[in-house]
């Protein structure tokens, strides 16, 4: 008999033929397993999955004495207007008289504003824009250039005595630096160590006030 029309050698060589071809597909079909996992990862997220929102301006800024307020009325345009916040932090709005501004949000404004407003509008929205927003503070002592700064944003009494200059070390005292300032009717004053600051043993910075006055005594100065 020919060794080839053997039917137990043609099992046996069908046997191998078929070993042969699904060691051939394994590593195809690992490979595409692979793929599948990489995949997984570029699923978009579902639908309801919750997402972060980014904080509206409105809600990071802090209304101070001295900003200039456009405050408006959709539904009732007569009562506009555009004021500058008071050194008291008020300011005085139509019908309703003294309102407080002063460390409030533009977006809480508007909201307070809505409930003292409620009887007299149908239109329940008012819009508080910033038009302009300026601190004016004075450095005076032993610092290089004395005077008035002008700021756009909240300052620190350090950066203050910065736009000044910094301060005259020959003669200055960072140790004892005072920052007067009035509230209501009574001069406080209140004493800082800014040597201490720029050492980086105290982080909390000493944010200024309108009209705020730094003095930066002489050393040895019994101020």
């Amino acid at each position: 008999m020919n060794k080839h029309s053997d039917p137990t050698v043609l099992q046996n060589f069908a046997a191998g033929k078929h070993r042969l071809v699904s060691l051939a597909i394994l590593p195809l079909a690992l490979i595409a397993a692979g793929m599948l996992a990489g995949c997984e990862t570029q699923f978009p997220l579902p639908t309801d999955a919750p997402k972060e929102q980014p904080a509206k301006t409105s809600e990071l800024i802090n209304l101070r004495e001295g900003d200039v307020l456009k405050i408006s009325f959709p539904g009732s345009p007569t009562l506009d207007t555009t004021q500058q916040i008071r050194r008291d932090g008020k300011i005085t709005m139509p019908l309703v008289g003294e309102v407080d501004a002063a460390g409030m949000t533009p977006s809480a404004l508007e909201k307070k504003l809505l409930d003292l407003y409620a009887p007299q509008i149908s239109s329940k929205q008012v819009t508080v824009e910033v038009v302009s927003s300026s601190l004016t503070v004075y450095v005076t002592g032993m610092v290089l250039r004395p005077g008035k700064i002008l700021s756009d944003h909240p300052i620190s009494a350090l950066e203050a005595v910065m736009e000044a200059g910094g301060f005259d070390y020959t003669k200055a005292n960072p140790k004892n630096v005072v920052v007067i300032r009035r509230e209501g009717n009574v001069m406080q004053n209140y004493k800082l160590n800014l040597k201490a600051v720029l050492q980086g043993e105290q982080n909390a910075p000493f944010f200024l006030k309108p009209d705020d006055i730094v003095y930066v005594p002489e050393r040895f100065s019994m101020f």
